[in-house]
């Protein structure tokens, strides 16, 4: 097995002990007060097609600065629930794509929302609907440098906020159980997972899976992979920035954002990948504030554990919410 990061018995221990800025509170605090200034009202347009053992509703709801934010609510075809939710973000450069490409979780008794990715969707899959109407300064490509010199124009800012309220509309919606909301993702989505679990109060569960946005400047040392390359070529053009760029990433990290998480959490890491080194992912778990297990898979990429792992997070969920 080639080793990416630190030995598995290492990783074990690995608990990098780094402070959150002194108002990292107050920033997240203020930024979801001016985001919830705007009404919660998602607007639901029930879709018609071959899709006959599910209910299909397109969702528009309002994120950061109240733009319209997209996502698919999938259920089972005439549940009345209160049904279970999970809350789905997607990984990087991905959009929501098209609403038959993810029905496991209405399959196994769930309502399934999917957000889409403000800006993002046309790097894989099937496309986005949500633009980014914010600019920022001089940023590299990607998404991880725009706003890089300021935490209230960073990209991430806006996004995280986007999932959040995206868990603010799913609980207003009939046929929601507000209290069994369970919030996922993968890469990109796990750290956008481990974000909202920081942020929101009341979650039943959060299941970051090989999870980006994770102890930022370990993954930046340690991976010559993007997104997190994506710094380091940033940084080597401007050479006098890496104390602002750290201290803005700073305020997006999910070392941070799980040592405020309380939900009970289950992880998955993938000891041979490059994307989002398994340290990062192991300081994250080990941060969580709240009931933590990881899942290891020694011999996988970013890949992860696939539909394998789907399968453990839908015994650990079925046990848990039981």
């Amino acid at each position: 097995m080639t080793q990416v990061d630190l030995p598995l018995s290492a990783l074990h221990d690995y608990r990098p002990d780094i402070p959150a800025p002194e108002d990292f509170d107050e920033f997240w605090a203020r930024t979801l007060t001016e985001a919830r200034r705007h009404p919660m009202a998602p607007r639901l347009h029930r879709l018609d097609g071959p899709l006959r053992l599910v209910d299909v509703d397109d969702v528009t709801f309002p994120g950061f600065d109240g733009d319209p934010v997209r996502a698919w609510l999938v259920r089972p075809a005439g549940a009345t629930g209160p049904l279970p939710v999970i809350v789905e973000f997607n990984g990087y450069g991905g959009g929501r794509g098209l609403p038959h490409e993810r029905l496991a979780w209405p399959t196994a008794g769930y309502a399934h929302l999917f957000v889409d990715t403000r800006g993002q969707g046309s790097t894989w899959g099937s496309g986005g609907d949500t633009p980014d109407p914010h600019g920022s300064g001089p940023a590299g490509n990607g998404f991880l440098t725009r706003g890089i010199l300021d935490p209230h124009q960073h990209y991430y800012r806006r996004l995280i906020t986007d999932c959040v309220r995206a868990v603010d509309a799913v609980r207003t919606l009939d046929g929601i159980d507000p209290d069994r909301v369970v919030v996922t993702g993968g890469s990109q989505g796990g750290g956008l997972t481990i974000a909202v679990a920081g942020l929101v109060d009341g979650l039943a569960a959060a299941m970051p899976d090989v999870p980006f946005l994770c102890h930022i400047p370990r993954g930046v040392e340690v991976s010559d992979t993007d997104p997190y390359g994506e710094v380091t070529r940033y940084l080597a053009v401007h050479r006098d920035q890496a104390e602002q760029v750290f201290r803005t990433l700073s305020y997006l990290d999910g070392l941070h954002h799980a040592a405020r998480a309380n939900a009970p959490s289950l992880f998955s890491v993938a000891l041979q990948d490059t994307v989002c080194p398994p340290s990062t992912v192991f300081a994250t778990h080990h941060a969580w504030a709240g009931p933590s297990t990881i899942e290891v898979y020694p011999y996988n990429q970013h890949e992860g554990g696939g539909g394998h792992h789907w399968q453990r997070q839908a015994a650990w969920l079925a046990g848990l919410l039981a």
